[in-house]
């Protein structure tokens, strides 16, 4: 299926009663360290459900751009929302996708920080009871890439501006590429919230952008897009137990 903001009303019309399963795809607006694009983890989250919509009989919604930020909250470019803006935003989508016949959605993130998903998680959670024909999954590109990417991925821990998300943007975007940056990780201490985050995650990157290749990019591409179509076909088979 194409994407929603392709198509007509009456091409929409016409498919919404027999093609009832949606990606909606969120990210942030957010630093990935010296030599990547703030607008990353949407343009990523994006490209995937289209490619999936494009293979298969899945709707790809716009994306949400804006997310919730918290560690990377102090570098330069990083707009966040809270995460009570986030969850109306979801909610208010996936209730006017379900209104017009939708009912397999996808919360697909390319932005994975813990708080945003536990936002994400949080409205997909309130939606259960409130919509009863709905069924939902809640993921980001890390969840994903956690099998899909064995043995692909050569950096532990990688997750930020390092190994993955610099070859994916080489493959999808390598002249939105500045270079490249050291492997760093932050040095955040456990359980203690701080005032000055960048004190402790200097260059905004989490992981090693040097083994990156637009190769590799192309790969981890592949091997995500072919995981969200195994995603969406349990999703759409998924029967809740009744006891």
């Amino acid at each position: 299926m194409p994407v929603l903001e392709q198509v007509t009303m009456e091409a929409f019309d016409k498919g919404r009663g027999e093609h009832r399963t949606v990606i909606l795809p969120c990210g942030a607006l957010e630093e990935h360290g010296p030599h990547l694009p703030l607008g990353l983890d949407a343009l990523h989250a994006d490209a995937l459900a289209r490619a999936v919509a494009e293979r298969t009989d899945v709707w790809a919604a716009p994306p949400i751009y804006y997310g919730l930020c918290r560690s990377s909250s102090m570098h330069p470019g990083t707009v966040g929302v809270q995460g009570s803006a986030l969850q109306s935003m979801v909610k208010d989508v996936v209730r006017s996708l379900y209104g017009w016949g939708m009912r397999n959605i996808v919360i697909f993130s390319g932005h994975a920080g813990g708080t945003h998903m536990a936002a994400l998680i949080d409205a997909g959670e309130q939606l259960l009871p409130e919509l009863p024909e709905i069924k939902l999954a809640v993921l980001s590109v890390l969840d994903l890439g956690k099998k899909a990417w064995a043995g692909l991925l050569e950096t532990p821990g990688d997750s930020h501006a390092g190994e993955m998300e610099t070859s994916v943007m080489l493959h999808m975007h390598p002249d939105w590429v500045t270079g490249s940056a050291p492997e760093e990780y932050p040095t955040f201490p456990e359980h203690i919230l701080v005032r000055n985050k960048r004190a402790f995650w200097t260059g905004g990157v989490w992981g090693n952008p040097a083994p990156a290749s637009p190769e590799k990019g192309a790969e981890f591409f592949e091997r995500s897009v072919n995981a969200l179509i195994e995603l969406t076909r349990k999703l759409e088979a998924w029967e809740e137990p009744t006891s």
